[in-house]
């Protein structure tokens, strides 16, 4: 008797190549980067020294941490024609359609000439990334061309003094670094897996990354803090969000930011942002989100067994410091460039072009008919 065919609908469960960037899910949970677990991480390193970690394959050392830093601060500016581009896109334009347009208008005017200037090519991305989102949204909703340079120290109070034009708290800014932290690799996800397969015919950094970003921007696969903050705030209290859940679960409608394709038992980011989710409730004086969002979460696993992703508790996370809705999965570009980027140098260290075949499923062999016998 013939086997039963093994289902591959999406790849899911299926190997499709190798990577000494990150282990996802091992034993059914846990997180590393380069060897690295992410909690440990998230703890005791800063996002910078996380990138110079994928870009290179080992942590940096204090000067080499400085030079780095040194390098990305005069990358920030954007150049004047991207940021006329920026000012052309309407106000109600996705944020992720802007950090694609973005992206792909700094190819053209700095391109990547050969691989030789691939760091410097994902440097410049991951400086500029902040930028490119916060000009276009000052400009689009406040009418003001901001100065995009400032002399924070990291990325993540960057990016927070470009958004809200002062300076930010020194929590705010570790958050910030956190959160960059937990999103910046996770190995062979939709968008990563783009990035490689547009590596592997020899194309340039930039389309790798705008085809990550486009990726990123389907709801499957991005969206949903943005979709979990936009459920929660319309809860009055945690009795409410438990009613209104059931009630959900009823209609069988989607509820974001539970459950994962390869964690089977928890996401080890979200023990990490559900902390610093309270720590801003108690330093905001104001718990009610934070308490509605571990309603959600009791709610979810006592009758579904399913449990909050990293997503969930960033929506509250973002929220507390600020941060509008709709640039929530900006934020995770500015991050997850990182694991793009090092895939795309992964990818051309050892490359072969990445083609699979597929399983036919359409009309037998057949001839062609005289149209007028159709």
């Amino acid at each position: 008797m013939a086997s039963k065919p093994v289902n591959t609908a999406g790849l899911r469960g299926q190997s499709a190549g190798e990577t000494a960037l990150c282990t996802v899910g091992k034993s059914g949970s846990g997180l590393t980067y380069c060897g690295y677990d992410v909690a440990d991480l998230a703890e005791n390193a800063t996002f910078e020294e996380v990138a110079y970690l994928l870009f290179n394959g080992e942590l940096p050392n204090q000067a080499q941490l400085a030079a780095y830093k040194s390098a990305l601060k005069p990358m920030r500016d954007l150049p004047d024609a991207v940021k006329s581009v920026l000012k052309l896109i309407p106000k109600d334009t996705h944020p992720m359609d802007v950090m694609r347009t973005g992206c792909s208008m700094l190819g053209n005017i700095e391109p990547e000439k050969d691989f030789s200037e691939q760091n410097q090519a994902a440097n410049r991305l991951l400086a500029a990334f902040p930028a490119i989102m916060c000009y276009w949204y000052k400009f689009s909703h406040d009418g003001v061309e901001i100065d995009c340079m400032t002399d924070e120290d990291s990325l993540g109070g960057h990016f927070l003094r470009l958004l809200n034009q002062e300076e930010p708290s020194e929590q705010h800014k570790r958050v910030m670094d956190v959160s960059l932290i937990l999103y910046a690799e996770h190995e062979f996800n939709a968008s990563t897996f783009t990035a490689r397969v547009c590596a592997s015919t020899l194309s340039d950094m930039f389309s790798c990354i705008t085809g990550a970003i486009g990726t990123l921007r389907g709801p499957l696969h991005g969206g949903a803090n943005e979709a979990a903050m936009d459920m929660i705030e319309k809860f009055k209290s945690p009795t409410d969000a438990k009613e209104q859940m059931s009630g959900m679960l009823a209609r069988k409608e989607k509820i974001m930011g539970f459950g994962h394709a390869i964690y089977r038992t928890s996401d080890p980011r979200n023990t990490v942002i559900k902390a610093w989710s309270e720590k801003l409730a108690a330093e905001n004086g104001d718990t009610s989100l934070y308490d509605i969002s571990v309603a959600c979460e009791e709610f979810m696993w006592d009758t579904k067994k399913l449990f909050c992703n990293a997503d969930f508790f960033h929506a509250s996370t973002y929220n507390y410091m600020g941060i509008p809705t709709k640039l929530f999965t900006p934020i995770f570009v500015c991050s997850r460039l990182t694991g793009w980027a090092a895939h795309v140098m992964e990818q051309r260290a050892n490359n072969r072009i990445i083609r699979p075949s597929a399983d036919y499923t359409g009309s037998e062999p057949r001839k062609v008919q005289p149209i007028s016998a159709r």
